[in-house]
């Protein structure tokens, strides 16, 4: 097959011409070069391709069939290298980034405008898993940059963190005044509704192992799908819940919300992006990477 390339783009060109004379201007070599690799190619084929004529050529029925399969492989290569010139032209490549739901929309916005604006052809694709599931697909190749919170270990991977975050727990004015009207125990670990994310997220282990660590034990636990679910919920005063300090400020600003009184106060985490050797090597990993903070 690889031989008998150039043959059957010698047949495409000249079936596209109708005349060897003008196929051979086109390729830049010889009449009797192009009549040469016409003839092998029907000795290949064992068939006749062309039918000869004091005007030029015309295709037989066989070299109609062939025409058409060769001219739809020619065209799409002619097509693919249009578009690799078009993405040297305007710089396109693709960028992959995962993120948690939450992390996207209160950190990775602001990186992503930036990005696009410096970088408006590079297609960008998101992919919103856990913390746990971004690293994985970092180790499988099927992201290239993952925004995290940073984990005990990370295997293969590098981490450039970006800012510190406080966990919380928030609730309005008025559920923990109803609380403590109806609840004779005055434990707010005992009375209040605490609302967190599922066992498999990396927030909810952290505040596990705290609890865990000093002997604290919450008795009513509502499990919500989402940070900002539980936000919401915090707001119409459902119970109190479990959330990144920075991305309820407004609220807490306002009075919408308060901080529970727990008497405790969790360590700071760090957030960062996530990436691999291999991925750092692509120029718009690199690129994003590089974008200031």
């Amino acid at each position: 097959m690889e031989q008998n390339l150039s043959q059957y783009h010698i047949f495409y060109v000249t079936a596209r011409c109708g005349n060897i004379s003008k196929a051979s201007r086109e390729l830049f070599i010889s009449q009797p070069a192009v009549s040469k690799a016409i003839q092998k190619l029907e000795q290949t084929l064992n068939t006749v391709l062309f039918r000869r004529g004091s005007r030029g050529v015309t295709l037989t029925e066989d070299g109609e069939l062939l025409y058409r399969h060769v001219r739809e492989a020619f065209t799409s290569l002619e097509a693919a290298e249009q578009s690799l010139e078009r993405k040297h032209a305007l710089g396109i490549s693709h960028l992959r980034i995962g993120a948690s739901t939450t992390l996207c929309k209160y950190v990775l916005l602001p990186y992503l405008q930036r990005f696009i604006q410096l970088h408006p052809h590079v297609k960008i694709t998101i992919t919103c898993q856990s913390t746990y599931r971004t690293l994985a697909l970092l180790q499988e190749e099927k992201i290239d940059i993952g925004l995290v919170g940073q984990p005990d270990t990370l295997k293969g991977c590098e981490f450039q963190p970006l800012q510190s975050i406080q966990d919380t727990f928030v609730a309005t004015a008025a559920y923990l005044s109803n609380l403590s009207l109806r609840e004779e125990d005055s434990d707010l670990f005992h009375t209040a509704t605490f609302m967190m994310l599922d066992e498999e997220n990396i927030t909810r282990q952290f505040i596990n192992n705290y609890f865990r660590e000093h002997g604290i034990e919450l008795r009513n636990i509502l499990e919500i799908s989402t940070m900002d679910l539980l936000i919401e919920f915090a707001r119409i005063g459902m119970g109190a819940a479990c959330v990144i300090r920075e991305f309820v400020q407004t609220d807490l600003d306002s009075g919408n919300l308060v901080e529970v009184p727990l008497g405790i106060r969790f360590p700071a985490r760090k957030i960062g992006f996530a990436w691999t050797k291999e991925s750092r090597e692509l120029a718009p990993a690199r690129e994003f990477l590089e974008l200031p903070g």
